[in-house]
């Protein structure tokens, strides 16, 4: 608990609370700091029951996870820049993704003047 706090701190600390607190009320203090102690460490307690009963056997699964790996600029860059050798078949439609990537191709190009914009009655 006080692993950056030396013992020297420690005295300083215990001086200044009965010079500013007084001998009568500072075990009444430190009792109730103590009290205070126990009632957080025992919601803490509760607090990790629950989580592990609430998780069960999934517990060592997240406690295995690398966070990195979720990074927003990692998880970016490996969707971006992530190999796309191998096209996937959607399962709704069996095409695939290549095809739906040539046809936004296709769609980004330039029209013709002459044809209109396609029209959708739904988005507006």
């Amino acid at each position: 608990m006080f692993d950056s706090i030396g013992w020297g701190e420690i005295i300083v600390l215990g001086l200044a609370a009965l010079f500013i607190f007084g001998p009568e009320r500072l075990p009444t203090l430190a009792k109730d700091a103590a009290t205070g102690l126990k009632r957080v460490r025992a919601a803490i307690t509760g607090v990790r029951e629950q989580v592990n009963e609430s998780l069960g056997d999934d517990l060592p699964e997240l406690r295995d996870i690398d966070l990195r790996k979720y990074h927003p600029k990692t998880f970016i860059r490996n969707q971006l820049l992530g190999d796309d050798d191998e096209p996937t078949v959607h399962r709704s439609t069996g095409s695939t993704a290549s095809a739906v990537v040539g046809s936004a191709a296709a769609a980004a190009r330039p029209r013709d003047h002459a044809t209109p914009p396609p029209f959708d009655p739904d988005a507006t």
